[in-house]
């Protein structure tokens, strides 16, 4: 039977790995992943790297190195951090080349720390791209108001940029005409444009995570059985319209007679890249968010868990544009019971900034703790 991470590819979409983990390629275990799951790309961001450097002894050799040279602790941060990315890259080289810069690509997240900080968001880009030194990098900048233009600059200097952190339709929005800027800056400027690679990363099942337990709130403050069954049939469903719907505007977009001109001088569209896409809700299939948002031109960045449960059992069709109509209806139905998009969307964009900044600091804290730990170890 073909893998049906592999068979998605059939359908338009790249499946990008969500994770970077350094015993994962001293064993060989990422490069099979590239070779027989047929993983496209990876990302990463600061949690993921929490997680990485936290767990085992894999880092343990660099950073007994690094002490030794007596590296703050950002230093060796950026050190291992810096070390995983190119290794990495240069794993995925080879894809980047044979599909003419349209997969390939690793990101590196700036420093959330920054969100809301234009001019050192830019500089941070700019700094990581000049010490990663890869052209298949992508930085990573959350789409926070102060992101957006930071995104532009950083686009029209050549680099590339996965937009983090897309909730709503019209960051989404702000994003894709933040890229398209900076290609007509580009371009009208006599630079090259078919160099130039970005993905909208738009979060999926943490929308459900946030609106499913406002259903519930209102399930059990009515006692009419007919309105009880009509909200419990909004549950799971918030996620996937919200994806849908901003697909319809992808299409508009990167259809449009604007970006026509651009195309012709060798542009990508800036795929969207389906994020957060594992299952929190134990009632909901393993592989539902995966299984509905394929479609031609997209990116599906999956954790570990989703790649094994996709490759064991994952169905997969063209289902981005199913059913737009019930997408519009659902979106609606929720305003109407006081459950408003502009607020949901908002709180979300808050939290991941909030969540990403938290594990940011936990990483530091982590490597000051095994910094301790190594030092007591040298000195005995």
């Amino acid at each position: 039977m073909a893998n049906p991470l592999k068979e998605i590819q059939t359908q338009g979409q790249s499946v990008w790995y969500d994770n970077i983990d350094r015993s994962q390629l001293a064993s060989g275990e990422f490069k099979r992943m590239l070779e027989e799951d047929g993983i496209l790309g990876v990302t990463a961001n600061p949690t993921i790297f929490e997680k990485s450097i936290s767990a085992g002894h894999a880092y343990d050799d660099q950073m007994t190195q690094l002490i030794k040279e007596g590296k703050s602790t950002n230093e060796i941060y950026e050190a291992l951090v810096i070390t995983d990315i190119r290794t990495v890259a240069d794993l995925l080289r080879p894809i980047y080349d044979s599909t003419t810069r349209k997969d390939g690509y690793v990101s590196l997240e700036v420093s959330p720390d920054l969100a809301n900080d234009t001019a050192a968001t830019i500089a941070e880009a700019k700094r990581f791209w000049q010490l990663v030194d890869r052209p298949n990098l992508m930085i990573k900048i959350p789409a926070t108001p102060a992101g957006i233009p930071a995104i532009f600059e950083v686009l029209r200097s050549g680099i590339n940029v996965n937009v983090t952190l897309i909730f709503s339709l019209n960051a989404y929005r702000d994003v894709t005409d933040a890229y398209i800027r900076a290609l007509e800056d580009r371009h009208g400027r006599g630079e090259d444009v078919s160099n130039i690679a970005s993905v909208a990363s738009f979060f999926v099942s943490r929308v459900d995570t946030l609106v499913d337990p406002l259903i519930e709130k209102k399930i059990s403050a009515t006692s009419n059985e007919a309105e009880k069954e009509q909200l419990k049939n909004l549950e799971g469903k918030a996620a996937i319209s919200n994806a849908r719907i901003v697909y319809q505007d992808f299409k508009r977009i990167f259809n449009s007679p604007r970006f026509e001109t651009l195309k012709k001088a060798g542009a990508h569209v800036q795929r969207p890249l389906w994020a957060s896409t594992s299952t929190k809700n134990p009632a909901f299939r393993d592989t539902l968010y995966a299984e509905e948002l394929i479609g031609p031109d997209t990116v599906d960045t999956m954790p570990l868990e989703t790649v094994q449960k996709f490759a064991d059992h994952g169905k997969v069709r063209t289902t981005i544009e199913d059913d737009i109509p019930g997408a519009q209806a659902t979106l609606d139905a929720l305003e109407k019971i006081g459950i408003h998009y502009d607020q949901v969307t908002q709180q979300l964009l808050d939290e991941g900034v909030e969540k990403f900044s938290t594990s940011f600091h936990q990483l530091f804290a982590g490597i000051d703790k095994k910094k301790g730990a190594i030092q007591e170890q040298v000195t005995h």
